[in-house]
C-alpha cells in the first residue's frame, strides 16, 4: 500500500519551476498524493509567475502540469468530518488559518502532511502534530 501524503500548494509550484528532488518524488508514482481541489486554482491565480520563473516554455509547463496533476487526488475539503475540521482548526488558528485544510486532510485520510511553510511546520510540531512527510534530498 503506497503511503498517503497530502500536498501543500507550495510543492507543486516549486516542482513545476525547475527540475528537482521534489519534482521526482511527485511524478515516481512511490506515493498515493492527496490535495484540496483548489490547488488548480492556486495554480491558474499565479500561472503568470510561474511561467515567468520557471525553466519551461509554456507548451512544456503544462504538460509538466498534467503530469503532476495525474499523481494528486483531489479531494473536495467539505468530504472532511467535522470533528478533524475542528482539530485542523485548534491545531492552526493562531498560525496560519489558510493551512488549516491541508492539517484537516491529513487527520481525515491518516496522511503525511509535506509542506514547505516552515512557520507552519513548527507550530504544529509544538502542539503534538507530527504527521510530516520528509524525504532525502
Amino acid at each position: 500500500m503506497l503511503q498517503k501524503i497530502v500536498l501543500d500548494t507550495n510543492k507543486v509550484f516549486s516542482a513545476l519551476l525547475k527540475p528537482s528532488k521534489i519534482r521526482e518524488v511527485l511524478l515516481s508514482g512511490a506515493h498515493y498524493f492527496i490535495a484540496p481541489n483548489f490547488i488548480g486554482v492556486e495554480i491558474f491565480k499565479h500561472y503568470p509567475k510561474i511561467l515567468k520563473y520557471s525553466v519551461h516554455d509554456e507548451e512544456e509547463l503544462i504538460e509538466l502540469y498534467k503530469r503532476i496533476s495525474d499523481q494528486i487526488e483531489y479531494i473536495n475539503p467539505v468530504r472532511v468530518s467535522l470533528e478533524n475540521r475542528q482539530k485542523a482548526y485548534d491545531l492552526t488558528f493562531d498560525i496560519d488559518l489558510k493551512d488549516m485544510v491541508y492539517v484537516a486532510l491529513a487527520l481525515e485520510f491518516d496522511a503525511k502532511l509535506w509542506t514547505g511553510d516552515m512557520q507552519l511546520k513548527q507550530g504544529l510540531i509544538r502542539k503534538g502534530f507530527v504527521q510530516f512527510f520528509e524525504f532525502e534530498p
